[in-house]
């Protein structure tokens, strides 16, 4: 799963199928209309085992699901039996606490069948007095909007310090409305006692591709130098650990990294926030994007691990580089890119998160446009419609030697084959350079 790795056996306390998290992968996260905002709403609570230890656990489920067939109760107890892990992946170091921070993070569980569910997490202490332990309040779905599931989030935490009862009528009344079309809002109707009624607008994000991205997140912790470093490794799908203390910084910088390299994927293990038990991810010998909580910096130094980039995101530094990250994109658009970032960083007059996240996108598409945006006149259709990509034409046409020198790898990554692999099936008339 995508906040997850290939697990050994459910008896471990990891499920069959919890990895290779694909952000952006259209096949399975896309918008229908009439389809429902989450499938889930669990509460995660931490409960004191024997030993003295917490381990999380669920503690209530709406909906609860019956009638199901074999395949899809087998799927659903993977489900379940994942969601706890990701929702506390600092393992049970846990004791209870009169204060604590609300914390908003999200992870990626994958299927067997490739389909994906994203959880969005708000982490809380619930009201009270005295010492508390904190719980989490977990929204599954398959819908990839992170800004508008934060809103619903707040919601259901200013619920939460009301009473759990008030929060169940939101939820059933947000379960039976469609979720919005891009650009469109939609508006649930709310009963909170002494409050009255409440009208929730939700509005969905006009570009779907940056729905689920937090760009200010980046810009605020690395410079647009870094930035640079971190894209070029990503983009030779090299192998990346982020480190940081908080789940949500470490949930936001990773989501945005993936999104700069739209319109790629990364295909690839892609794990925000990689729980305890499973640290060992960072030894595969295969390309990763992993987040790892900064208490376990030794431990995952201490690991067998091949080369990899790690980034300190508290620091705003590189810990560990493999040492050409510098050389690989070419200069001259090196530059533009920095020059891009710089003035998106330091212009005062963008204020909105969805001003910075749809000029830094520009910045990047305008990037892999200018790189490899000849693509399609270097496919070669057959008679019977089926495309053929003429990979050595391709980098030929490309005069700067620097550029074809990172096409010439760009091409022999899986975001580049699985990008021209749909290009080939879908052929659209295609004028000049596309």
């Amino acid at each position: 799963a995508s906040e997850g790795k290939d697990g050994a056996s459910a008896a471990e306390n990891t499920p069959p199928r919890v990895p290779q998290g694909k952000p952006g992968e259209r096949s399975s996260v896309f918008y229908s209309p009439g389809q429902f905002f989450f499938e889930y709403l669990v509460v995660v609570s931490l409960k004191k085992m024997p030993d003295g230890h917490y381990e999380p656990k669920i503690t209530y489920q709406f909906p609860k699901r019956e009638n199901l067939l074999k395949g899809q109760k087998e799927e659903e107890e993977r489900l379940l039996q994942a969601i706890p892990l990701f929702c506390f992946p600092d393992g049970n170091n846990w004791a209870p606490v009169t204060e604590f921070t609300s914390e908003t993070f999200s992870f990626v569980l994958t299927n067997v069948d490739g389909s994906r569910k994203i959880g969005y997490c708000r982490r809380l202490l619930p009201s009270g007095r005295g010492v508390r332990l904190p719980e989490v309040f977990c929204i599954i779905s398959c819908l990839g909007c992170f800004g508008l599931f934060s809103k619903i989030l707040d919601e259901v935490e200013k619920r939460r310090q009301i009473s759990m009862a008030v929060i169940y009528p939101f939820m059933q009344g947000l379960r039976e409305s469609p979720f919005p079309a891009p650009g469109k809002t939609v508006t649930i109707k709310s009963f909170i006692p002494e409050s009255g009624t409440e009208l929730i607008e939700l509005t969905r994000p006009v570009d779907a591709h940056l729905e689920h991205v937090e760009f200010q997140a980046l810009l605020q912790r690395l410079s647009p130098h870094l930035i640079l470093h971190i894209f070029a490794s990503a983009m030779l799908e090299r192998r990346l650990i982020f480190l940081a203390e908080e789940l949500s910084v470490l949930s936001q910088c990773i989501h945005a990294v993936a999104a700069l390299l739209y319109p790629f994927t990364w295909a690839h293990t892609y794990i925000p926030v990689v729980p305890e038990c499973l640290l060992d991810t960072v030894c595969c010998p295969t390309p990763f994007m992993v987040g790892i909580q900064m208490r376990h910096l030794e431990r995952v130094l201490e690991q067998p691990m091949e080369e990899a980039l790690i980034v300190d995101l508290c620091e705003g530094k590189i810990i560990r580089a493999v040492g050409d990250e510098e050389e690989i994109l070419p200069g001259k658009l090196q530059n533009e890119m920095l020059i891009s970032l710089n003035r998106h960083n330091n212009n005062n007059n963008v204020h909105t998160s969805e001003q910075v996240n749809a000029l830094v996108s520009e910045a990047f598409v305008h990037f892999f446009v200018r790189l490899v945006g000849h693509y399609a006149s270097y496919i070669k259709w057959g008679r019977s419609g089926s495309g053929s990509f003429q990979e050595r034409a391709f980098c030929k046409a490309i005069t700067s030697k620097s550029c074809r020198r990172l096409v010439k790898k760009f091409v022999k990554t899986n975001m580049f084959s699985l990008f021209i692999e749909e290009a080939e099936k879908s052929r659209i008339p295609q004028e000049g350079n596309g």
